[in-house]
C-alpha cells in the first residue's frame, strides 16, 4: 500500500517541494525514514506515532517505509510531520488519497496530535503558488504568515484529528481570510527613540537625515557620552515606510531564522540590529553547517549599528566589505553555496582613541600616538572607503542639554526623509533598486547629473584628497542624496561642497 502527501523543504531564503512517499509492506513494526533527513525528521516517526494513536486512529502494525523526495535534497525540521502522518493514515485507507490532490501539509506534530508552528512558513507556503497547488494545510498561529501568499487557500488546522475529518469530508475547516490592513506595510507609529530625545548634535543629525534619505552608511566618532548610542538607536524613527516589496523580503529572512512573532505575519518597520562586539564570525555574516542568515541579514533593508567598532574582530569587518558594495552575502560549503541578501545601512560608532579622549579640548588624552593610530588602523582603508558619511560627534555643552527649546521632532524629519526617497523609487521605477546608495556606475553616470561650477570643485577635491573612484562615485551618490532633499534636480556647487565634509579626515 503507497500513498503520497507533499511538504516542502527551506533552501536558505528559498522553498523545494517535498515529495512524501509512504508504503506499508509486510514484516516486523518499523518505521524508516530515508531521503536525507536530519535527528529532528528521524524523530518524526516517534511524533507522528504518538500524534495518530492519541488523536484515535490506528497507527499500522507493520512495516513502514517513508521517503522524502528529492533524495539529494537535505531535510531538517519537524515541518514534515504533518504530511507524513497524512500519508500514513491514506496508505493505511483511513483518508482518500484524491483529497489529498494539490494541497501542501506543514507543521510539527505534539504526541496529543496538536499541530505546532514551525519556522519558514512564509517561504514554504510561497512554493505551493509556484508549483500550481491549490491550498495549504498550516498550524493556526502560522495562517497569518501563509496568508502573506496570494492565489492560494490557507486551512489553519488547530490538530491532526481536525484535519482527517476535513480530509473525510465530515468537517469543514473554514479558510484563512487575508486582511489588508494587517498585511498592509505602512501604518507604523511606535519607535524607541526620539531624535528629539537628542539635545545639540545638529550636525549629526544632518549626517543622519542624509544618510536615511540615501540609505548611505555612517560613522560617528566622538568621545564617551556624546550620544553616539543615543543618536543611531533614533535613526530607526527617521527612516522611510518600506515598499510592499522590501516588506516581503524582511519578513521572509525572519521567518527562516524563527525571528517572527506569531502576532506579526508582516514585519512593517525597518529592522535595527546592534549586535555586541564578541558575536561569533557566523554570528554576524551567517554560517553554520547548514548556512542561516547572520545579523547582516537580518538588518536588511534597515539599519546595523555597530557600536565600539574598531572592537568587533577585524575578519568579521573586512567580511562586511562585499555585502557594503554588492548587498548580499554568499557562505560557501563544500555541499554547495548559499545567498542571502543584506541590503543594510550601516551605522558604526568608536572613539576617536582608547581612552576616547584624542581632540576632546575638556579632557586630556592618555594615550601615546602610537597608540591612537594602532586603534584608529583597527579599521582598514577599504572599510573606511565604503562608508559615506564620516560625522565627529563632540561633547555637549551645557547649556543645549539644560536649554528650554525643543528640538525637531523625528516625524518631521521622517517626512522630509519620505519625500527624498519618493523622488528615488520613481528615479528607480522598473528595477531593484530603491536608493541612491545601490547605484552603480552605470545609474551614477546617468542620475548625477553635475552643474558647471561643481565640476570644477569635484575636480579639486578628488586631486586634494586622493579620492579612489569609489570614493568618488560614493561623494556624487551622496551629493544627488542632498539635492534630492532640496528637491533639484541637478547637482550643485552647494550640494557637493557639503557631501564632501562628511569625507573621513586625513588621521585614518
Amino acid at each position: 500500500m503507497l500513498a503520497k502527501t507533499l511538504s516542502s523543504a527551506v533552501v536558505g531564503l528559498e522553498s523545494e517541494l517535498v515529495e512524501v512517499e509512504c508504503h506499508i509492506d509486510y514484516g516486523n513494526a518499523t518505521v524508516g525514514i530515508v531521503g536525507l533527513p536530519d535527528a529532528a525528521v528521524q524523530e518524526a516517526k516517534e511524533r507522528v506515532r504518538a500524534a495518530i494513536r492519541n488523536s484515535g486512529f490506528e497507527f499500522p502494525r507493520r512495516r513502514l517505509t517513508i521517503n522524502l523526495a528529492p533524495a539529494d535534497l537535505r531535510k531538517e525540521g519537524a515541518s514534515y510531520d504533518l504530511a507524513i502522518a497524512i500519508a500514513v493514515l491514506a496508505a493505511s485507507g483511513e483518508i482518500a488519497e484524491e483529497s489529498l490532490a494539490k494541497s501542501l501539509f506543514l507543521g510539527e506534530l505534539a504526541f496529543d496530535g496538536a499541530v505546532r508552528p514551525t519556522n519558514g512558513m512564509l517561504p514554504m507556503a510561497s512554493v505551493a503558488r509556484e508549483c500550481g497547488l491549490r491550498q495549504v494545510f498550516c498550524p493556526e498561529p502560522n495562517a497569518g504568515e501563509a496568508g502573506l501568499v496570494s492565489d492560494i487557500a490557507v486551512i489553519p488546522v488547530e490538530c491532526l484529528s481536525q484535519v482527517v475529518r476535513h480530509l473525510q469530508g465530515l468537517l469543514t475547516i473554514p479558510v484563512y481570510e487575508r486582511d489588508a490592513r494587517e498585511l498592509s506595510p505602512n501604518g507604523v507609529t511606535e519607535y524607541g527613540s526620539d531624535m528629539s530625545e537628542v539635545r545639540g548634535q545638529e550636525h549629526a543629525k544632518r549626517a543622519l537625515e542624509i544618510a536615511a534619505a540615501g540609505g548611505h552608511n555612517v560613522l560617528l566618532t566622538g568621545p564617551p557620552g556624546s550620544g553616539k548610542t543615543l543618536l543611531a538607536r533614533a535613526t530607526p524613527s527617521i527612516l522611510p515606510a518600506m515598499t510592499p516589496d522590501e516588506a516581503l523580503d524582511v519578513t521572509r529572512i525572519y521567518s527562516v531564522t524563527g525571528l517572527l512573532a506569531s502576532d506579526t505575519p508582516l514585519i512593517r518597520q525597518r529592522p535595527f540590529r546592534s549586535p555586541h562586539y564578541t558575536v561569533s564570525h557566523a554570528g554576524l555574516v551567517g554560517g553554520g553547517h547548514i548556512p542561516k542568515p547572520g545579523e547582516i541579514s537580518l538588518a536588511h533593508r534597515g539599519v546595523l549599528f555597530l557600536d565600539e567598532m574598531p572592537e568587533f574582530a577585524s575578519h568579521s569587518l573586512e567580511a562586511l566589505r562585499q555585502p557594503l558594495e554588492d548587498g548580499m552575502v554568499t557562505i560557501s560549503r563544500a555541499n554547495g553555496s548559499l545567498t542571502f541578501p543584506a541590503k543594510f545601512m550601516l551605522i558604526g560608532a568608536m572613539n576617536p582613541c582608547p581612552c576616547g579622549f584624542f581632540s576632546d579640548p575638556g579632557r586630556e588624552c592618555t594615550c601615546s600616538q602610537s597608540a591612537i593610530l594602532r586603534y584608529q588602523k583597527r579599521l582598514s582603508g577599504p572599510l573606511i572607503d565604503r562608508i559615506d558619511l564620516h560625522v565627529e560627534v563632540p561633547h555637549v555643552e551645557y547649556e543645549k542639554l539644560t536649554g528650554t527649546g525643543q528640538p525637531e521632532r523625528s516625524d518631521s524629519i521622517r517626512s522630509r526623509v519620505q519625500a527624498a526617497r519618493d523622488i528615488q523609487i520613481r528615479r528607480f521605477e522598473g528595477t531593484r533598486r530603491t536608493s541612491n546608495a545601490e547605484m552603480g556606475p552605470k545609474e551614477v553616470r546617468e542620475c548625477c547629473k553635475v552643474e558647471p561650477d561643481a565640476q570644477a570643485l569635484l575636480r579639486q577635491a578628488m586631486t586634494s584628497l586622493h579620492l579612489s573612484a569609489r570614493a568618488f562615485h560614493r561623494t556624487l551618490k551622496l551629493a544627488r542624496t542632498i539635492a534630492d532633499l532640496s528637491a533639484k534636480e541637478n547637482i550643485d556647487a552647494g550640494h557637493v561642497a557639503e557631501a564632501i565634509q562628511y569625507r573621513p579626515r586625513a588621521s585614518f
